[in-house]
């Protein structure tokens, strides 16, 4: 049950996008097509479970053993920026296509602070092995779904008559702040 919780706590309540605002970047970039969407919320929810692995052994068998705590933040990040290169690489060769539509918001991947927040919850809440692998593949579909949804919405922006004054950047901000909106109220449902 406890894995359940954190699973819905983590893709739902409270979702890295849509309640913390981590990951704003590639939400408002690449969230106008839904394939692009979903192509980047897996790439993302693969790094996360990647990143959450690999930073949780690293906290858990050298930086607290060794009191060395103050370095999580550096560690976390190299590990993350490594992941990220791996997993460019690896779409480079495996569908050009994907990597081309994909664009500059891959390597930003990197920078993505959802990622870097998800290894620091992780930590901060001491979750044991497998709490931290729920923890990141659910933060990974709570960030796709949160994209999903906004690319679904501005499809069909495309086609709605928007005033002058609210297309592009504009509409797509407030938009998200409905989202968000929308997300906050499972706020009571779960905590943690």
């Amino acid at each position: 049950m406890d894995l359940v919780l954190i699973f819905l706590s983590a893709a739902i309540v409270n979702n890295f996008v849509l309640s913390y605002f981590l990951g704003i970047c590639p939400f408002l970039g690449v969230s106008n097509k839904i394939e692009k969407s979903v192509s980047m919320g897996a790439a993302t929810t693969f790094v996360m479970v990647l990143a959450a692995l690999a930073t949780w052994l690293i906290n858990n068998y050298i930086l607290i053993p060794y009191n060395m705590g103050y370095l999580q933040y550096v560690s976390f990040i190299i590990v993350i920026a490594s992941l990220v290169q791996f997993v460019e690489m690896f779409i480079r060769k495996a569908s050009p296509a994907l990597y081309r539509g994909l664009g500059i918001f891959l390597p930003l991947i990197t920078t993505n602070c959802a990622i870097l927040g998800l290894a620091l919850f992780a930590a901060l809440r001491q979750y044991n092995f497998i709490q931290t692998v729920v923890f990141a593949f659910a933060a990974g579909v709570g960030f796709t779904l949160a994209l999903v949804i906004m690319a679904g919405i501005r499809e069909e922006l495309d086609r709605a008559p928007v005033p002058e004054a609210f297309k592009g950047a504009p509409i797509t901000l407030i938009i998200a702040g409905l989202l968000a909106l929308a997300f906050m109220g499972f706020a009571g449902l779960i905590s943690g």
